[in-house]
């Protein structure tokens, strides 16, 4: 694992030494720095799988009550570095390991908890007035991104399905099929993967649904069809190719969680003061600006909309 100046072993996070190394080589080159990030990058994404543009998505409306803040990440960063862990556990490998996956045909179940469940199709659901968010993204690897997602609130698809007094948590489930991701034939693991959230956590107004993202529709690596974004939280926490959303009484498993639960929490919440067991996360590492850092905020910046589910 790469380890950065600031103290982080985290996966994924290229070291100091890189960013060292690739000077000296731009110097060599007689590269100057002003120029240098858009010659690299054109070398770094030499000889990857050319990425198929997804088509674009009409009739989005722009919620401007969600302000990221900072700049958005680069298109081509965020969709060539991808955690799916069902495709490759590294990130820079699962654009092209993922590149013909696809759900056809696509159906969404919700059920459990519930008055109403609900069997949808992905026609059902684009159908939807969706809506465009820029949120900050921060994986527990101490990488962060801003990314326009588009899709719907999870509180409008839920409450289609009418949960019932008993449902306290809201279970997520990924897509499992070995022909398509043979890493899940390792029964080490305890696929496929899920996820979980409190039932106010998942009725929260930023928790999201996203079914693309740049106004084009998700990426096969970026977690197509539909993916859970929870801006406040770790992004282990919002599950990818999402199949099946219950509403439970009981807490349900978390797949990180389950394999290590000391170092992934079941509420992961972004916190700078509580460090990962192997590394800091004060600081943020931000995807696509060559080693740009910045402080962590607590809550990842959303304290106004959800400090109030975790009083003291």
């Amino acid at each position: 694992m790469a380890r950065g100046t600031w103290g982080s072993n985290a996966r994924g996070v290229t070291d100091a030494s890189f960013y060292a190394s690739r000077r000296r080589f731009l110097a060599s080159l007689g590269i100057g720095s002003v120029g240098a990030v858009g010659s690299v990058t054109g070398m770094r994404y030499l000889g990857q799988p050319r990425i198929q543009p997804r088509p674009q998505i009409s009739a989005v409306v722009g919620n401007e009550r969600f302000v990221a803040g900072r700049p958005t990440t680069p298109e081509t960063a965020a969709l060539r570095f991808n955690n799916f862990f069902e495709f490759a556990a590294d990130k820079q490998s699962v654009v092209r390991r993922a590149r013909s996956f696809r759900i056809d045909p696509y159906t969404l179940v919700i059920d459990g908890k519930v008055q109403r469940p609900l069997t949808l199709g992905l026609e059902d659901i684009q159908a939807l007035q969706l809506e465009e968010r820029i949120y900050r993204f921060r994986c527990v690897e101490a990488w962060a991104m801003t990314i326009p997602w588009v899709g719907i609130p999870l509180a409008s698809l839920l409450r289609r399905a009418q949960p019932t007094p008993q449902a306290k948590y809201v279970a997520f489930e990924s897509f499992h099929d070995i022909d398509q991701a043979p890493r899940q034939a390792n029964d080490h693991y305890p696929w496929p993967y899920r996820e979980g959230l409190t039932i106010d956590e998942a009725m929260n107004p930023l928790t999201f649904v996203a079914v693309g993202m740049y106004g084009r529709y998700l990426q096969p690596q970026s977690g197509a069809p539909l993916r859970i974004i929870v801006p406040w939280k770790y992004g282990f926490k919002g599950a990818k190719s999402v199949v099946r959303i219950t509403l439970t009484a009981t807490r349900p498993e978390s797949f990180w969680h389950r394999i290590h639960p000391v170092e992934y929490g079941f509420t992961a919440n972004v916190d700078p003061s509580v460090p990962h067991p192997r590394w800091s996360q004060s600081q943020e590492i931000e995807l696509g600006s060559w080693g740009r850092r910045r402080p962590t905020e607590k809550f990842n910046g959303y304290g106004e909309w959800v400090a109030h589910l975790y009083p003291r």
